[in-house]
C-alpha cells in the first residue's frame, strides 16, 4: 500500500504538525490502496506562511520567467503521465483509457493553454492620463475535488502561477494521490520555495482553515453547493476573493429538428462518461413529446451497451462511483424515482450483473420524468438520465432554466434553431450539437452553480487585481 504521509511546503516534504492518517479506498475493490496524513490548522499555517513570504519576490518575477517555469512543469508532467493517469484510475476509478485520454489529458491541456495566453497578455494599458495595471492577487487557497482531479487542480494552479500568485491547495482526501504526485512535479520543476504547497486534509480541518484564514486573499473552491456554502460563510469574515465551481443539473433540449438517433445516444454518453461524476453533465433530457417513446428506445439500447467494470479491464466503459457515500446515495435517489412514479427504461438499484464487490452502479435511464420529481431536481452525480417530454419550444425552455443551478446546458438542433434556443438557457456554459470543451472558454455559472470564471483568459484574470495609477501619462 502506497504511503504519502507528508506534506510538501516550502519547497520541502515534511511532516504533519500532528500524525493523523486516513485509508484512501480503491472503489472498483473496496480495499484501501494508500494512506495519506491528514493535516490541521498548524500545518495550514506554515503553509500559507511559506506562500505569503515567496509572493513578495514570485508576484515580481517577469513573464519570460514564469512561462519558462510553466513550460518545465509541463516537461516533468509529461515524464510522470503515466504515474497520474494510473493514480487517477486508482483513487477514484476512472476507466484507465479514460484517465489516459481525458483526465490526465487536461493538465497538459491546461498548462499548454496557460502558456500560450501569457506570453500574449498585456498586463498593462494606456487610458487618458491613467495606467491600468493587472497584478496578481496573492495567496490563493485552493479546495478541489475527487471527480475530475487533475482538471481542477491544474485549471486553479496553473493559472495562478502564470498570474504570479502563490498556493496552497488541499486536494479531495477521497482522490488525494495524484496531487501527491503532482506536488512531486513541482519540485522536480524546480518551482521557488513556497510558490506551491501542498496539505493534505478534509473540509473541516484543512479546507475551513484555508478559507477562512486571513492571510489567504482568494479561496477557489470545487465542490458541492452544500459545501461552497460553507466556504463562502468562513470567507467572508475576511473579504477575500472567492471563486467557485459547485453543482449542476444541466438541461440537454432535443428540438423537433434534431437528429434523434444522434442527439438521444450522444446525450446517455454525456451522463455515462465518467460513471455520471461531472457536474456539467447532462442529466435532465428533455424531447417533443410526439418522439418521447422512440427517445426512450434509443436511449435504453445505449445505455445496455456501456460496458460497467474493472476500470483496468480492457473495454470498459465505465468504472464505480468514488466511494460508498456516493453509492448509496444514488442508490436511494434511483429507487426515490421508482417511488414518485417515472418509468424505468432500464437499470435500477443494486450493482450490475455478475459484479458483486466495489461501488458499481446500473447505467439507469428514466422516462416520463416530471420536472418537480426528486431525480429532475437533485444533482445525483451517478450514471442516471431523466427523460422528459414537452409540448412546446416553450415550455422546454421553461424546464430547461426551472433548476436552481445553471452550470451547462445543451441544444440539438438545426444550428441556426439551436442558437436561438441556446441564447434562452441561464447557464454559464451551453453546447451546441455535441460541441466538445473549449480549454479557451471559459466554465462557470449562474445561479447556485457558482461564481467566477475558470479555462481560458478569463479564468487566468481570476488571479488579477485592477490597479489604476492616475496622473501617470499626464502632460
Amino acid at each position: 500500500m502506497k504511503e504519502c504521509l507528508k506534506f510538501y511546503i516550502n519547497g520541502e516534504w515534511v511532516d504533519p504538525a500532528q500524525p493523523k492518517t486516513l485509508d484512501v479506498i480503491n472503489p472498483a475493490t473496496e480495499e484501501p490502496c494508500a494512506k495519506i496524513s491528514i493535516g490541521s490548522q498548524a500545518d495550514v499555517d506554515k503553509a500559507v506562511a511559506a506562500a505569503k513570504k515567496a509572493f513578495e519576490t514570485f508576484s515580481k518575477t517577469s513573464v519570460e520567467d514564469r512561462v519558462a517555469l510553466l513550460g518545465k512543469i509541463l516537461e516533468v508532467y509529461q515524464s510522470r503521465y503515466g504515474d497520474i493517469a494510473e493514480a487517477i484510475t486508482m483513487e477514484m476509478g476512472a476507466p484507465a483509457k479514460l484517465s489516459q485520454l481525458a483526465q490526465a489529458a487536461m493538465g497538459v491541456a491546461h498548462l499548454g493553454t496557460m502558456i500560450e495566453i501569457l506570453k500574449g497578455y498585456e498586463f498593462e494599458e494606456q487610458r487618458g492620463t491613467t495606467t491600468l495595471r493587472k497584478e496578481p492577487i496573492g495567496v490563493c487557497g485552493f479546495i478541489t475535488p475527487w471527480n475530475w482531479p487533475m482538471n481542477q487542480i491544474m485549471c486553479k494552479v496553473a493559472p495562478a502561477i502564470a498570474a504570479g500568485c502563490t498556493v496552497v491547495l488541499k486536494p479531495s482526501e477521497e482522490a488525494p494521490l495524484d496531487a501527491y504526485i503532482f506536488a512531486e512535479v513541482m519540485d522536480a520543476a524546480g518551482v521557488p520555495k513556497g510558490v506551491f504547497n501542498l496539505v493534505n486534509g478534509d473540509g473541516p480541518g484543512v479546507g475551513a482553515a484555508i478559507s477562512s484564514h486571513p492571510d489567504v486573499d482568494m479561496v477557489s473552491f470545487t465542490g458541492s453547493t452544500r459545501a461552497g456554502i460553507l466556504v463562502a460563510k468562513a470567507a467572508a469574515d475576511t473579504v477575500k476573493r472567492v471563486a467557485q465551481e459547485l453543482g449542476g443539473k444541466s438541461p440537454n433540449i432535443i428540438l423537433d429538428d434534431a437528429d434523434l438517433e444522434k442527439a438521444v445516444a450522444g446525450g446517455v454518453m454525456g451522463v455515462m462518461q465518467n460513471s455520471g461524476q461531472s457536474c456539467n453533465a447532462p442529466t435532465r433530457m428533455l424531447v417533443p413529446a410526439g418522439k418521447h417513446d422512440e427517445a426512450l428506445k434509443i436511449a435504453k439500447a445505449t445505455a445496455e451497451s456501456v460496458k460497467v467494470g474493472d476500470p483496468n479491464a480492457e473495454g470498459t466503459t465505465m468504472g464505480p462511483v468514488v466511494n460508498e457515500v456516493q453509492f448509496n446515495k444514488i442508490q436511494g435517489l434511483i429507487q426515490k424515482g421508482i417511488e414518485e412514479g417515472a418509468t424505468l427504461v432500464t437499470g435500477g438499484t443494486g450493482r450490475p450483473e455478475g459484479l458483486n464487490k466495489g461501488f458499481y452502479v446500473r447505467p439507469t435511464i428514466f422516462g416520463n420524468v416530471t420536472n418537480d420529481m426528486t431525480v429532475a431536481r437533485e444533482e445525483i452525480f451517478g450514471p442516471v438520465l431523466a427523460i422528459m417530454p414537452y409540448e412546446s419550444e416553450e415550455e422546454a425552455i421553461r424546464i430547461g432554466n426551472d433548476t436552481v443551478y445553471g452550470l451547462s446546458g445543451y441544444v440539438q438542433g438545426e444550428l441556426a434553431h439551436a442558437n436561438k434556443v441556446a441564447a434562452q438557457i441561464r447557464a454559464g456554459q451551453i453546447h451546441v450539437n455535441g460541441a466538445g470543451p473549449d480549454l479557451h472558454a471559459p466554465f462557470g455559472g449562474f445561479k447556485q452553480s457558482g461564481n467566477g470564471r475558470e479555462w481560458g483568459e478569463l479564468g487566468f484574470e481570476e488571479f488579477l487585481e485592477t490597479k489604476a495609477v492616475l496622473g501617470a501619462n499626464a502632460a
